[in-house]
């Protein structure tokens, strides 16, 4: 089936993923591509609206990005958003200017009779970050929303059906952005809303079936919710034909490893074979403490083990990764400059003789993935399962990883998330874990002195990752995990909470 599309054009700001995410929460298909995007391409897409992202970049600079004026000509509403409006204007005969007012943050603003503000209250809130606004309108267009420094916050062509506002519509701070941003896409594009997960399921279901029936599929299950709901679909699509290897390194969290086997191997009857490599990984960590070099080696023992069992198979027609939408963006397969190199873009194609990769949920950010797990009648555990680095609990160890590190870890870690869980604030909160720090502090237990590690808890809220806060957690709920952790573990004898934010810290420990 042929989903309705709606373009967003990457001028490089921040936010530009979350206009995406944002369109496609409205079950709206939505593709960020970059602003380079030839206009034929866009031809042959056929979008029912293009959006045009906020940029770092002042539209009158030399060298800023540009966009060729014909894509006005296409009869396709256009929405601009802050840059994105300002190169509007400029490209149709406006003036943009830097003010001696710049607007940042929270700001108070006046919505005008407009489409885009149907059933949104007339005074109100939005996020402005802009250092230049529209002084002169080009022709055809009338001001829709002021601020108390910014006359043209928001305007429109109705006719040609080109809109822009100066503020950010995809942000949570501005109220009612969630509406405007709906009424562009079913009020202007004419959206019917037909990009949701049951269909997109059913419909993937489908395709890999026609694709991959009687072919050979091999598949690394890591046990994380992308190659977990990866492989489901193709299970569902093709039974045994898929073959899933599970390469337990020994660092995963407590009871993860079984988790998976019985999920996946007893109830839903999966072609998976998991292989007990944590003596081997632990072996080559003897002695590390650098984190960049314990990366290093576990991702490359993660392939020597794989190619081991990938040879006892012999060639396969395909080999499943569980890529995501943000794994494209982020490694800059055609979207924007890498930010970060992505495990599941690239290193076992080397060592595995295949034909294809098959990545079925390529076009999918993280919230519609776990959606299509609930869909594929996942458990909860594996669906919600929080954000885990592939290096494991190897990067939650400061320090040389040891077998003893490793217990003690699991079991904090396991008292913390039990805690969390029912305190009830595991829906709320994005990530939290526990840590044993290098650090080893003088203790009293009964009569006795001890000398144990200091091991800290970690608890964030996050959109996406990039930017992330602390989480408050109830001193009681903190009380009782210390006081879990001190009695029932072995090794640790002080608890410390980390109150530091994303920036300036990451919110992994290394």
């Amino acid at each position: 089936m042929q989903h309705q599309t709606v373009l967003v054009l990457d001028f490089g700001g921040q936010y530009n993923q979350l206009i995406a995410r944002r369109i496609r929460e409205n079950n709206v298909y939505c593709e960020l591509v970059p602003h380079t995007i030839a206009l034929e391409k866009i031809k042959e897409i056929a979008p029912i609206g293009i959006v045009f992202t906020g940029g770092p970049n002042s539209v009158y600079e030399k060298d800023a990005p540009d966009i060729d004026n014909d894509i006005f000509k296409l009869g396709i509403p256009i929405l601009g958003i802050c840059y994105g409006q300002q190169l509007i204007a400029k490209k149709l005969g406006g003036e943009v200017i830097s003010p001696k007012t710049r607007e940042y943050g929270k700001i108070e603003i006046c919505y005008q009779k407009s489409v885009l503000f149907e059933n949104v209250t007339k005074n109100n809130i939005c996020w402005m970050s802009h250092t230049d606004y529209i002084s002169k309108l080009p022709a055809g267009f009338m001001v829709t929303a002021t601020t108390a420094t910014c006359p043209c916050a928001a305007f429109e062509n109705r006719e040609k059906s080109i809109y822009g506002i100066q503020f950010h519509t995809e942000v949570n701070h501005t109220v009612q952005g969630d509406v405007i941003l709906r009424n562009f896409l079913y009020a202007v594009c004419k959206a019917k809303g037909d990009w949701t997960m049951h269909n997109f399921a059913r419909e993937q279901i489908g395709q890999l079936q026609e694709k991959l029936l009687g072919k050979k599929v091999l598949c690394a299950m890591s046990g994380g919710v992308d190659s977990a709901v990866a492989a489901t679909l193709i299970h569902k699509a093709i039974g045994k034909d898929l073959i899933c290897i599970f390469v337990d390194h020994g660092l995963l969290r407590k009871g993860e490893a079984d988790e998976v086997m019985e999920v996946f191997k007893d109830k839903l009857g999966m072609n998976l074979f998991k292989i007990d490599a944590s003596k081997q990984f632990l072996d080559k960590l003897k002695g590390v403490e650098d984190p960049e070099k314990k990366r290093k080696i576990i991702g490359k023992e993660f392939i020597k083990v794989f190619e081991v069992e990938a040879k006892k198979i012999g060639a396969v027609d395909y080999l499943v990764q569980g890529t995501i939408y943000p794994d494209i963006i982020e490694s800059g397969k055609g979207v924007s400059a890498v930010i970060k190199s992505h495990h599941n873009v690239g290193g076992l194609p080397t060592v595995v003789d295949f034909k294809e990769i098959i990545e079925p949920l390529r076009d999918l950010f993280k919230d519609e993935v776990r959606k299509v797990g609930e869909e594929l009648g996942l458990p909860a555990s594996i669906v919600h399962r929080q954000p885990f680095p592939g290096p494991g609990l190897a990067i939650r160890i400061m320090g040389e990883v040891t077998l003893e590190k490793i217990k003690t870890l699991q079991d904090a870690d396991f008292i913390f998330r039990e805690e969390i869980t029912k305190a009830g604030l595991d829906k709320e909160i994005w990530q939290y874990f526990a840590v044993i720090t290098s650090t080893k502090t003088v203790g009293v237990m009964g009569d006795y002195r001890t000398y144990e590690y200091v091991l800290a808890l970690r608890a964030i809220h996050s959109l996406d990752a990039m930017t992330a806060t602390w989480a408050r957690i109830p001193y009681d709920v903190l009380e009782k995990i210390s006081n879990r952790i001190v009695n029932e573990v072995e090794h640790t004898n002080r608890i410390v909470y980390d109150i530091t934010s994303k920036p300036p810290a990451t919110i992994e420990w290394e």
